[in-house]
């Protein structure tokens, strides 16, 4: 009884809890992307660029990008597993343009300054949820260089359309929490689950909720069984060819960063 009594308490203590986008974040969280459209341009206030020296310590800067959108040419999925439990992963989209520029969207925990992500706490409304908009030196960096992660790209079939429209969906969600704050969710409010609502919301039910949903690092297989990664490979040769740890880690001082991943 008394067990019960606590979680009815629990539950109620967090649903009297209230997101915000006030609070001492961590400094390459502390900013929140908008975007501002202007016919088919595009300018996206506090992208991202961070330098880095470890994992924690870094020099931040945020610029002011303008886009055209017919100039959108591809979009990319990177998915990078946890070291723990392969089952697991971070995904993000990298949007690339016909004048080689890449631009990163990295659904994640926006921490407060100290705070460490716990998979327990993302369920019980500890976090806020941001979309980092970032380079891709920055974001592929962080993982590949700084946190020995593995990362992999994978090309998408998207059309240029298809790569247009789901910009434009990404930058009004964007646009939506520099607005209204949510909270994270380790299950129904994260990277993975966000990646998925957008492309659902351009084509309904293009891409189930499942297992392969759930556990991210498996994302990559249900995204190759869907038809969406630009492959006629086995899943297995086409992930090796996806990964490009190695290649971040060689080139990540390379101007041409984005085109040396991608050789």
């Amino acid at each position: 009884m008394l067990g019960a009594c606590l979680a009815v308490l629990a539950v109620s203590g967090c649903a009297s809890l209230h997101p915000s986008n006030y609070r001492n974040w961590e400094p390459n969280q502390a900013r929140l992307p908008y975007a501002e459209f202007d016919g088919h341009r595009v300018t996206v206030r506090n992208v991202r660029r961070c330098g880095y020296l470890s994992d924690n310590e870094y020099v931040v800067q945020y610029v002011d990008r303008t886009y055209d959108l017919d100039k959108l040419a591809t979009v990319d999925f990177i998915v990078i597993p946890f070291k723990q439990w392969r089952a697991l992963a971070h995904t993000m989209l990298s949007f690339g343009f016909d004048d080689g520029q890449y631009v990163v969207v990295s659904v994640e925990v926006r921490r407060e300054r100290g705070e460490e992500y716990s998979f327990l706490d993302g369920v019980r409304r500890k976090y806020e949820i941001m979309y980092v908009v970032g380079d891709e030196r920055d974001l592929i960096n962080l993982r590949a260089n700084y946190r020995n992660d593995e990362v992999y790209l994978y090309r998408t079939r998207a059309t240029r359309e298809a790569v247009r429209d789901l910009f434009v969906k990404v930058m009004a969600r964007v646009n939506k929490l520099a607005a209204e704050p949510e909270f994270y969710n380790t299950f129904t409010n994260n990277c993975t689950t966000n990646i998925v609502r957008h492309i659902n919301e351009l084509a309904p039910n293009r891409v189930p909720y499942g297992i392969h949903v759930l556990l991210p690092g498996l994302s990559d297989r249900l995204a190759y069984d869907l038809g969406l990664i630009d492959t006629d490979l086995p899943f297995e040769e086409t992930k090796r060819r996806a990964k490009i740890t190695h290649l971040a880690r060689i080139y990540q001082h390379a101007p041409d960063f984005s085109a040396k991943i991608r050789r």
